[in-house]
């Protein structure tokens, strides 16, 4: 199964969020938690699963350099709402990370692997 998903705002970048205070990021953070829910609602019903590989590629908006911890970090609120829609909590998840050329506007596309 392939989600395809919005690129993180940049509120949402842990070099942002270090260096606001926490109210200038957390309408960002469930905006991009909500609609990475929506996207992926009823996809999945992970409930009684153990674990759930996943391969997460980030394609950024554009070719600037950015960090893999950055980008991983910057997505957590999107790990959360998947894990919301998959019925599960995210500690199943046992992701892979890989990063793909930019695409315009940027996207976060991940595949659920079988078990």
């Amino acid at each position: 199964m392939r989600i395809e998903l919005p690129w993180p705002p940049k509120q949402l970048m842990p070099n942002f969020k270090r260096r606001h205070h926490w109210s200038k990021y957390s309408g960002a953070t469930r905006y991009y938690r909500k609609t990475c829910w929506a996207l992926s609602l009823n996809l999945l019903d992970a409930s009684d699963m153990e674990a759930l590989p996943l391969v997460i590629t980030f394609n950024p908006p554009d070719r600037r350099r950015r960090d893999d911890d950055g980008c991983i970090g910057a997505f957590k609120a999107g790990r959360d709402g998947l894990a919301d829609a998959f019925r599960c909590d995210d500690n199943i998840f046992r992701p892979t990370y890989r990063f793909g050329e930019p695409v315009k506007g940027g996207r976060v596309t991940v595949e659920v692997l079988p078990a």
